[in-house]
Formats: structure tokens, sequence, C-alpha cells
């Protein structure tokens, strides 16, 4: 429920990928094996054991790709396809996020909402007129009585081999783990990178329909599973005061 409410909250969060709880049985109280003679010739074509419940075993993030929202804003940013933005956080470690709602700081250093340094640096020209991000990541800007545009940086996208790997880490930043891997970095459109697109965000892959209906399956499983332990608890209440 804790998974679900997560997925809801975020549902209009810039770049959010929503996760997914997954389960496994517990051990099973093997009563009779299968196999054992039920004759001198015969035998149990199937086992009797008794599972003892289940555990959550882990989360996962759904990378499927989300829609694409235009802003018309020159400095926000998204991926279409496969790749991360690598992000410079506070204690020196580099974040990859799918948010590309960036700004500019007070140097012209283009940032995240939260003033971390989008990676590679970029710095945009003060008295720059416009900036300019190809589908490639070549960012040029032009300048007030210049010609041609002057190309300042090169956005570089991250993937992982494993991308399940990666940690959550808050602000819309997962970081790398030994699961995931270490880090390919590439331009865009090389080695199975996406393309960017200026202007636009990536939404939120998250499906409120499909969250609500999970919701619902889980509060009645959980009502179905407190009634089994209290029926269990007053059968075994019974037995114990009448046998």
């Amino acid at each position: 429920m804790q998974v679900i409410a997560n997925n809801l909250a975020n549902v209009n969060t810039t770049g959010f990928k929503s996760d997914r709880a997954n389960f496994e049985s517990l051990l099973y109280q093997i009563l009779r094996g299968a196999g054992e003679n039920t004759s001198e010739n015969t035998s149990l074509t199937s086992g009797l054991s008794v599972g003892t419940g289940t555990r959550l075993l882990n989360t996962n993030k759904l990378f499927t790709q989300g829609s694409l929202i235009d802003t018309g804003n020159s400095l926000d940013m998204s991926i279409e396809g496969d790749g991360f933005f690598q992000i410079l956080m506070p204690d020196g470690r580099i974040g990859y996020t799918r948010s590309g709602a960036f700004s500019r700081n007070a140097e012209g250093v283009v940032t995240t909402a939260s003033g971390y340094p989008l990676q590679p640096e970029i710095q945009i020209p003060a008295d720059a007129t416009s900036v300019n991000v190809s589908s490639d990541g070549i960012v040029s800007v032009q300048i007030p009585g210049g010609i041609d545009a002057e190309e300042v940086g090169q956005i570089t996208l991250a993937d992982f081999a494993n991308k399940q790997g990666l940690q959550p880490n808050g602000e819309s930043m997962l970081i790398e783990t030994p699961a995931s891997g270490a880090p390919i970095i590439a331009n865009p459109f090389q080695e199975g990178m996406g393309r960017l697109v200026q202007g636009a965000l990536e939404s939120s892959n998250v499906n409120v329909v499909q969250q609500l209906v999970d919701m619902i399956e889980t509060q009645r499983a959980y009502e179905v599973s407190s009634k089994t332990i209290t029926s269990v608890d007053e059968m075994m209440r019974y037995i114990a005061q009448n046998l």
C-alpha cells in the first residue's frame, strides 16, 4: 500500500518512474512428500505442503517512457528513449535523473531547480539572447551582434546495464550501486541513447487508474487476510477450550 501511495503522490512529478512491489512465498511445511508410498506398488503423485505466507521481496522501477509535455521553456529538456541526465550532487556524487527542468544560476551555469549543476557543466553567457539544444545534445547560444550561433557545450547521457539496480535517492535522483554497474556515457543517439527534446518535459509514467485498482485489490486482500487470521484464532481457541 505504501508503494501504491507513493506512486499516486508522484503522479505529477516530472520524470518520475512508478514502482512495483514484488512478493515471494515463505517456507512450506512439508507434511507428506511427493513420491511417498501409498502402498507397496503405488506412491503419491503430489505431496502435501502448507504455505506459511508471503513477504515483500523487492521493488522495481518501471522505466517506461512518460508522455512529453510541451512547455516552451528553452532550458526544459526531456529524453525520448533511454538515458539519464547527470547531476553533480552536493556530496560530490553523480545523481541520475529523467527530470529535465533546468534553469541557470547567477553565473549562467545550467542547474536543476535545487541548484545542482548539470554534468558536463554548461555555462550560458549572460548576454545570450537565445539558447538552442539540438536533438544530439549540442548547446548553442545566440550572442548580440553575432551572425552564427556559438556552441557552448555538449550534453551527454548515462545509461546502465541494470537500471533496476539504481538506488532512489529523493529529489528525483537515482544513484549508482554495484548492482546497476558502472554508467555508460555517450552523446544522444549514440550507443543506444535516446534523443533530446528541447522545450518539453517528461511526465510521470504512473497510470492513475491502474494504481487505484491496485489499491482496491490491496485493501480487499488485507481485509480477507485479517478475517482469515481472526477465524483461525477463534477455531484454535474453541479447540483449546473444548478438547
